[in-house]
């Protein structure tokens, strides 16, 4: 390539927001014992990044057009970068999910310029050649997560898994400033109102279904206080479709639900980050605090997931070009929903090689989903709402994470109470497995999480092959570019654009 400045800028930002996604899983019981944190406050230390990068990232897009991309990703990065320090610096749980909340919004803007500023920055083969290898550095980024997290976690402690981007940020905004030009906006884009109204209330719905989920594990499904936060949800959904009928420039003009096969991306979408990552976190706890395993071995043992779907997305992405997105999504879903339920097997004796099948099947269907969901998203709208269906698949799937680490949470929490009680669940849950031995044998806490997990693994089975089907079932587009191979990804954003025919 000419130059790999505007390239090498983007993907530092890409690289560090996506490794923020799962780089904190391995630490989750050291940030446990040192804020004497709870399950719940550690699903939203997940759960506060994963909410607000999916709930704002739409919003913030339309935002990027107006006030303008590069601006938007420098300003991102600061924001990020900042909350970064507050969360390396948090004194307790409170404290460190404020700062995640935060953190997500300056992914958000991050995120939401990445492809733009590619697309203005390369045309032609030297655009499909930065475009493949910015979907090489966010698979790598997901794999990496993990053993950077115990690596950091084992050494100079958790505090440092957000230290670290301070130094990256700062490499990432000189970058961008040097070499890359601020692109051309599109014509009219200065007098485009941004949909403020239909992200607030996006956000609303979204927070309060996710929040529904934490807490159902401490006050159940039935309790009054679950059935108005469900009730607050439906109506901000309401609003939401209400908002965005009307809006001149929605951010997603519900007309493209019409499209089975776009609905159908969308809920595998969803399905697919729910499935394969939302029970991660709870291997980890297991992992470290049932089983004893140090953070830098309880990565590796998660290792074959990101590592197989890595190498699969790879060679598949060669071997599978042109092949029908139905069948290359819908079967690697169907693939994940199987090594869920494959790692549904433990029982107070297991240790950690009984994950490792159920790992590796679910990483193969992980590679097989994750190159194409963008394509296909592509592949089922007219190409004017390309940029609206890219940025609606990658919310779909920050939603999805958000909602399997509460949801399954919920169900491991609630089948380790039938075992142990509702105190000794928590506790074991949150990562203070340790501290029960004195009142609740070790046998019992092993059988108890075991249970729990083998709970939250067949949900999420269920959620990855209903998924699939979906899939299977909706989506009948013939073909869809893969990463790396798509020419026609959007330099500008036109949510406002009406859908043709």
């Amino acid at each position: 390539m000419r130059t790999w400045g505007p390239l090498t800028a983007v993907c530092l930002g890409t690289f560090m927001l996506l490794l923020d996604v799962t780089i904190v899983v391995v630490a989750l019981p050291d940030m446990a014992r040192a804020l004497d944190a709870s399950l719940s406050d550690l699903q939203w230390v997940i759960d506060g990044y994963a909410l607000a990068l999916a709930a704002l990232l739409l919003g913030v897009g339309a935002a990027a057009d107006v006030i303008g991309r590069r601006r938007t990703q420098v300003a991102g990065t600061v924001v990020f970068a900042l909350a970064s320090l507050g969360c390396g610096l948090a004194s307790n749980a409170e404290v460190l999910v404020a700062a995640r909340a935060v953190q997500g919004l300056g992914a958000a803007a991050m995120f939401a310029t990445t492809l733009p500023l590619l697309g203005a920055a390369y045309q032609g083969r030297q655009r499909s050649l930065a475009l493949g290898v910015w979907g090489a550095v966010s698979g790598g980024a997901a794999a990496l997560g993990p053993v950077v997290g115990g690596l950091l976690t084992a050494g100079p402690g958790w505090r440092w898994i957000f230290f670290v981007n301070l130094p990256v940020s700062v490499a990432a905004v000189w970058l961008t400033l040097r070499v890359i030009p601020e692109p051309a906006r599109a014509e009219g884009s200065s007098a485009r109102r941004v949909d403020w109204a239909g992200t607030a209330t996006f956000a609303l719905f979204a927070g309060a279904l996710t929040y529904a989920g934490v807490r159902a594990s401490t006050v159940g499904w039935t309790s009054a206080r679950t059935g108005v936060t469900l009730a607050v949800a439906a109506l901000a959904l309401i609003a939401f479709v209400v908002v965005e009928r009307r809006a001149a420039h929605p951010l997603i003009d519900l007309r493209l639900l019409r499209k089975p096969a776009f609905t159908g991306i969308l809920l595998g979408a969803i399905g697919y980050n729910a499935a394969a990552f939302g029970v991660i976190p709870y291997f980890s706890i297991w992992l470290q605090t049932v089983l004893g395993m140090s953070p830098v071995r309880g990565s590796l043992v998660l290792l074959p997931l990101a590592a197989t779907a890595f190498v699969v997305a790879a060679v598949g992405g060669r071997l599978l070009h042109g092949a029908s997105p139905r069948y290359v999504i819908g079967g690697g879903l169907l693939l994940i929903g199987a090594g869920c339920l494959a790692t549904a097997v433990l029982d107070a004796g297991s240790s950690w090689p009984a994950l490792v099948p159920g790992l590796t099947l679910a990483g193969i269907g992980t590679g097989l989903v994750s190159p194409g969901l963008a394509g296909a998203a592509l592949a089922a709208v007219p190409q004017e709402n390309a940029g609206m269906a890219g940025g609606a698949v990658n919310t779909f799937r920050q939603l999805g994470y958000a909602l399997g680490v509460a949801g399954f949470g919920t169900v491991l929490t609630s089948r380790m109470q039938d075992a142990i009680g509702h105190d000794a669940a928590h506790t074991a849950a949150g990562g203070g497995a340790a501290a029960l031995h004195s009142t609740v044998s070790g046998h019992d806490v092993r059988e108890a999480f075991a249970a729990g997990l083998n709970g939250a693994s067949l949900t999420a089975g269920a959620v990855g092959l209903a998924a699939g089907l979906a899939v299977l079932l909706m989506v009948r587009t013939k073909s869809a570019p893969v990463a790396g191979q798509t020419p026609s990804v959007p330099a500008v954003r036109t949510p406002g654009k009406q859908l043709q025919g």
